[in-house]
């Protein structure tokens, strides 16, 4: 109605992206993996609209990373764009998919978080 994304839809971008990159790098099993995300904490600046049906492009990287922990910082930009769109954060807690309490990160995915390491 307004011409662009509802802002709703960015953190959307942002758990799609970020879960996808580690799925295809073999540090995250939704279905059957031990340990799972919870998403804690998020914020989202905006700098310009996207339309649909734009194709949307993301760059990760990590901020900060604990025992348990990590706060990933994502831009997301228009297809061919040079400045972002919109950037945020969110931070998992990762936790034992069956107790939902907080577990060390794998070291799957301490191997991916170290490589997105700002």
């Amino acid at each position: 109605m307004y011409g662009h994304v509802n802002n709703v839809v960015y953190y959307s971008w942002f758990d799609t992206a970020v879960n996808a990159l580690l799925i295809e790098r073999g540090a995250l099993d939704i279905h059957q993996g031990q340990t799972i995300g919870f998403v804690v904490e998020t914020q989202c600046n905006y700098f310009a609209p996207i339309a649909f049906p734009q194709t949307v492009e993301a760059g990760i990287r990590v901020a900060q990373a604990g025992r348990s922990s990590v706060r990933y910082e994502i831009a997301l930009f228009a297809e061919g764009a040079d400045t972002a769109a919109a950037q945020g954060h969110f931070v998992h807690v990762y936790v034992d998919r069956a107790t939902h309490r907080p577990v060390p990160l794998p070291e799957a995915l301490q191997r991916v978080v170290d490589s997105l390491k700002a």
